[in-house]
C-alpha cells in the first residue's frame, strides 16, 4: 500500500470511529516518506521529532537540489537549506521568490508561518571569524522557534567581554558558545552559567589547530560540568540541539495551568 492509500484508510478509519483520534497520532508517526528521484523525502519527521527534514546542500545536483527544495515547501510550508553557495542560494531564490538567503550562515530559509514559540537560546562566539558557524546556530534556531540572544567577539583573551554579558546568558535556557583556535570559551561559559552548553568548535586557527581538531580535543576534556561537543563547525547540530533543550522550558499549550 502506498503511503496516499495508507493515510486516507487511516482517516477514514477515524471518521468512521474504528481509530481513535489518539491511536492515528502515533501511526500517523510511522508513516512514510515521499519517493523522489535517487531518493526519499522524509514527509513525517517533523511529526516525530518536532524538526522538519533539512535539505545540505553540498554535492546536489542543481536539478535535484530545486526539486527537494520544492518538495518541502509544498509538503512543510517550510524550507531549510544548509551550507549553500552564492550560486546555489541565486539558484533557489530564481524558483522560489518567497525564500530568504541568510549569506553568512550559508542558509537558506523559509516559513509559511511562524512557529511555535520555543525556549531561549544564547549564541555566543569567541571570535568574528567564528560568526558563519555562530549564525548558522542563531538562524537555525530562529527558524525552529527559539527567541535567540547573539554575543559575538567575546573570546577568552579578553575575559572581561564575556563577564559583561553574563547577566544575559543566566537568562537563557540553553547556550550555543563557538570557539576556533584552543576552544576554551565553552568552559569559561560554563562556570559562569548553570544552563546546558552546547560547544561548537570551529575550523579558525593557525596550522597547530589542525582545522579545527585542537578546539574539538580541548572542548571534549573541558573541567566544567554541563558542557556538551558537536562535531567541527556543526553550527546547524548546535541549534538543532539547544532548541530541543529549551523547549522543554517552555510548557506546552494542551498542559494544564
Amino acid at each position: 500500500m502506498s503511503g496516499t492509500a495508507e493515510l486516507q484508510t487511516l482517516l477514514r478509519a477515524v471518521r468512521d470511529g474504528e481509530v481513535a483520534p489518539e491511536d492515528a497520532l502515533d501511526r500517523l508517526r510511522n508513516l512514510p516518506f515521499r519517493r523522489v528521484e535517487g531518493g526519499h523525502f522524509d514527509t513525517h519527521r517533523e511529526l516525530r521529532t518536532g524538526i522538519a527534514e533539512v535539505i545540505f546542500a553540498p554535492g546536489k545536483a542543481d536539478a535535484d537540489l530545486v526539486r527537494l527544495a520544492g518538495i518541502s515547501i509544498e509538503t512543510h510550508r517550510s524550507l531549510f537549506v544548509s551550507r549553500v553557495t552564492a550560486e546555489q542560494a541565486t539558484l533557489l531564490q530564481g524558483e522560489f521568490a518567497q525564500v530568504t538567503h541568510h549569506e553568512r550562515a550559508r542558509v537558506i530559509a523559509w516559513r509559511a508561518k511562524p512557529p511555535q514559540a520555543g525556549g531561549r537560546v544564547a549564541v555566543v562566539c569567541a571570535g568574528t571569524a567564528d560568526l558563519p558557524v555562530a549564525d548558522e546556530a542563531a538562524v537555525t534556531l530562529e527558524h525552529l522557534g527559539s527567541s535567540v540572544t547573539r554575543v559575538a567577539d567575546v573570546g577568552v583573551a579578553g575575559l572581561h567581554r564575556v563577564l559583561h554579558h553574563a547577566d544575559a546568558l543566566r537568562k537563557a535556557h540553553a547556550l550555543v558558545v563557538v570557539a576556533g583556535m584552543e576552544g576554551a570559551l565553552p568552559t569559561v561559559v560554563a562556570g559562569l552559567v548553570g544552563k546546558p552548553i552546547i560547544a561548537v568548535p570551529t575550523s579558525i586557527g593557525y596550522g597547530a589547530s589542525f582545522g579545527g581538531l585542537a578546539a574539538l580535543l580541548g572542548m571534549l576534556n573541558s573541567c566544567a560540568p554541563g558542557v556538551v561537543v558537536v562535531n567541527i563547525d556543526n553550527g546547524f547540530g548546535a541549534g538543532c540541539a539547544a532548541h530541543m533543550i529549551a523547549r522543554q522550558c517552555v510548557p506546552d499549550e494542551d498542559d494544564d495551568d
